[in-house]
């Protein structure tokens, strides 16, 4: 996969959520403002090779071992942002872990645009996870909004242990988002700006080498190497991450005979899951369908195929 060029690249994995970050958004809007019954929490930071991931679990009742999803929050945001949604899948018997990382920048750790370095880095929080004794090893899924999206992709790509994925609202093209004709004016200079901005902060010495960054930070190049199922849930009137991004990689993904669905969400923009009941809740059950089936025993939910449509 060019690790080397797509750790470097990481920087370019925060461009669907910048727009977005300054936005208030509630990660309690659907999800338990409080630790339920019956769920244990605790924290954990673990150092490797200079990076320093933090995770924040939570448990169902009883040993294990139990089903697992990784989560990964969007860009700007921390594992304490996905508390909500971690309580809710261990009160549903999932063993949840939010995961977000820092890297060691001139004499501290310090949150970055781009954690990973090395080829271990992209699947050292996975490699966390599974040590633990109440993960079942066989039924490891990632779930993730935004960039952390793009991480849950580019780790599946990474590993045939993701079992499956839902990612929220990804760009899974960023050569192609980068590129994309805009009419608006003042879109047009912001899209400039961040290209720019991502091209100095990457260190690319040529455009061709900055376009071969881009590459290996998409999941829609790796596409091959995603064997897990995954289910991308993305609005209609997404103006960050357009809906084109998730219906190709889709399309790609069924080209190559994969497991895919995509859930188009109407009326709804990026983070709408942080925004709006209604349609939060929409995406949850579908959310919540996908990992039922692909990641406890059972393959239906309540007797009925609930498969999202595109």
């Amino acid at each position: 996969m060019g690790f080397r060029n797509l750790i470097r690249g990481g920087l370019f994995l925060v461009l669907a959520g910048t727009l977005a970050a300054c936005q208030p958004l509630n990660h309690h809007l659907i999800h338990p403002e409080t630790v339920p019954a019956g769920v244990t929490t605790w924290t954990q930071e673990v150092e490797r090779d200079r990076m320093l991931i933090h995770l924040e679990w939570a448990s169902p009742e009883g040993s294990g071992p139990f089903p697992t999803v990784l989560v990964h929050p969007e860009a700007g945001k921390t594992a304490k942002d996905m508390r909500g949604v971690i309580w809710d899948l261990a009160q549903r018997g999932y063993l949840a872990v939010a995961v977000d990382y820092r890297r060691w920048i001139k004499g501290k750790y310090r949150r970055t645009l781009f954690p990973w370095r090395k080829k271990g880095d992209v699947t050292a929080s996975l490699d966390v996870v599974r040590s633990h004794p109440g993960v079942d090893p066989g039924r490891i899924g990632a779930l993730g909004f935004s960039q952390g999206g793009v991480f849950s992709l580019l780790i599946a790509a990474s590993t045939p242990e993701i079992r499956a994925v839902v990612a929220y609202y990804p760009v899974t093209d960023f050569v192609h988002w980068l590129s994309k004709h805009r009419p608006n004016p003042i879109r047009r200079w912001v899209y400039r700006v961040i290209r720019w901005h991502f091209r100095r902060e990457s260190g690319a010495r040529t455009e061709a080498e900055f376009h071969r960054m881009l590459v290996h930070a998409s999941p829609y190049h790796h596409a091959e190497a995603i064997r897990a199922p995954v289910l991308l849930i993305h609005g209609d009137r997404d103006t960050s991450a357009s809906v084109e991004e998730s219906r190709r990689l889709a399309e790609r993904l069924r080209e190559l005979g994969r497991d895919v669905a995509l859930l188009v969400v109407r009326n709804a923009g990026h983070v709408f899951n942080f925004k709006h009941p209604e349609k939060a809740s929409r995406a949850w059950e579908a959310t919540l369908a996908w990992l039922e089936r692909h990641l406890k025993a059972s393959s239906t939910v309540s007797g009925t195929d609930a498969r999202p449509r595109p």
